[in-house]
């Protein structure tokens, strides 16, 4: 075993095991809705949850959403990137809501972010090439736009994303010590997050569409959901 993952191990009620969901806990789909934990993985979510000090997910989709897909209780569920914990992110609704609006196929609107999926498409490299002037439109808007695992995601200029979610769940806590695992670009934010830690463990999922920086970046890397299982069971 890693010596950083025995560390969290043997004292469990001075850590927080962090988990992003779709990627990391539940296998990547073509449709976001399809999505689904497997049961063996939920039941290691709650094992961890009795032992540890915080379990958390902090995902993409909304709070809610998340709870409803990976239904553990006594989780901390955080959605939309961090963005629910941030009350300035509010004022930019209407402006996501008119995105939301874009005659595409496959629009995710979260409230907070607005989603444009493009896995599945006909020719995935020509919708991802339709979908630069979405994201230029959208930051002449005033909104930032992100690219990840064939999905481009808008979002409001505030300085809030998984990194601060992850330091305002330890800091509430007075956590010192966490492991954050995930599978695409804005898990980074969340790696950033565990800066300073006394222990901070770093996990990436890898996948061949998933960002090389993510990898880099982090302490550990398991090559799919079921290996991070694996690693999951050491803990």
């Amino acid at each position: 075993m890693d010596d950083r993952l025995a560390r969290l191990r043997d004292e469990p009620r001075l850590a927080a095991v962090l988990l992003d969901v779709d990627g990391t806990l539940a296998p990547i789909v073509e449709r976001p809705e399809l999505a689904s934990v497997p049961e063996e993985t939920r039941a290691e979510v709650r094992r961890l949850t009795a032992r540890y000090a915080l379990v958390g997910c902090v995902s993409g989709r909304r709070g809610e959403d998340a709870a409803r897909l990976v239904a553990v209780d006594g989780v901390v569920y955080v959605g939309v990137h961090g963005l629910e914990l941030a009350p300035d992110a509010e004022r930019w609704r209407e402006t996501l809501r008119r995105f939301a609006a874009e005659p595409w196929p496959r629009v995710e609107d979260k409230g907070l972010t607005v989603a444009f999926h493009w896995r599945g498409a006909a020719d995935e490299e020509a919708a991802r090439r339709s979908l630069e002037a979405v994201a230029t439109r959208a930051e002449q808007a005033g909104l930032e736009a992100r690219w990840g695992r064939k999905v481009l995601e808008l979002r409001p200029p505030v300085a809030a994303d998984k990194g601060t979610a992850v330091r305002s769940l330890l800091a509430d806590r007075r956590l010192q010590r966490a492991l954050y695992a995930g599978d695409d670009t804005t898990d980074l934010d969340a790696f950033r997050g565990l800066d300073g830690l006394e222990l901070g463990v770093r996990v990436a999922v890898a996948s061949p569409e998933g960002p090389p920086a993510l990898g880099n970046a982090a302490d550990i890397v398991v090559g799919s959901t079921a290996e991070l299982l694996e690693l999951l069971r050491e803990l």
